[in-house]
């Protein structure tokens, strides 16, 4: 085999490893967090410079850099000491994760129907919040997510729909009589 074309597959196994990195890389620190602020103990909502992450990551431990945060402008000029929180465990702080770890095992409050590993792209499950209002998990505030997830109550796709059309357009809902027991003469 010609030296050039074992350097040319050589070179592409290296940019596949390196475009396999960089895909990692990016599932892995993308997405809104919930994070502690070290300065105010409070939570916030962040998101990281994917570019830099990923860019600092291919060779090596990422340098994670915050892109957004839910306390800027005003507390802009922080020393980002919460990404310390994020490189210890970088799916802990993910809103997604928070989510689908507390659903899980729990049960809807309409129609009982067990919460498992979360299909988010499929079907996204709510919440009755403390006020009694029903909200898609998503809908709240990252940096307000751990606090509603204290005092919230797990609805599921199905009955958040259901409870939604029954709000906005009760002029569409059929209310009939429940079905008679089993065994019933009635009919």
């Amino acid at each position: 085999m010609p030296l050039h074309t074992i350097a040319l597959l050589l070179l592409a196994v290296l940019l596949g490893a390196a475009g396999l990195r960089m895909i990692r890389l990016y599932v892995k620190y993308a997405g809104p967090r919930a994070v502690t602020c070290p300065e105010t103990r409070a939570h916030a909502a962040v998101t990281l410079q994917r570019g830099a992450t990923i860019r600092t990551g291919l060779l090596g431990t990422p340098n994670l850099e915050l892109g957004a945060c839910s306390r800027w402008p005003e507390r802009a000029g922080c020393g980002q000491e919460c990404t310390a929180e994020i490189a210890a465990d970088p799916e802990a702080s993910l809103a997604r994760i928070i989510a689908g770890r507390w659903f899980e095992g729990k049960k809807c409050i309409t129609c009982n129907l067990e919460f498992h590993k979360i299909e988010w792209q499929v079907a996204k499950p709510a919440l009755v919040l403390a006020d009694k209002s029903c909200v898609e998990w998503d809908r709240v505030p990252v940096d307000k997510l751990p606090e509603a997830l204290a005092d919230a109550l797990p609805l599921c796709c199905t009955c958040f729909l259901a409870s939604k059309m029954v709000a906005e357009r009760p002029d569409l809902v059929l209310k009939r009589p429940a079905f008679p027991k089993s065994g019933s003469r009635e009919v």
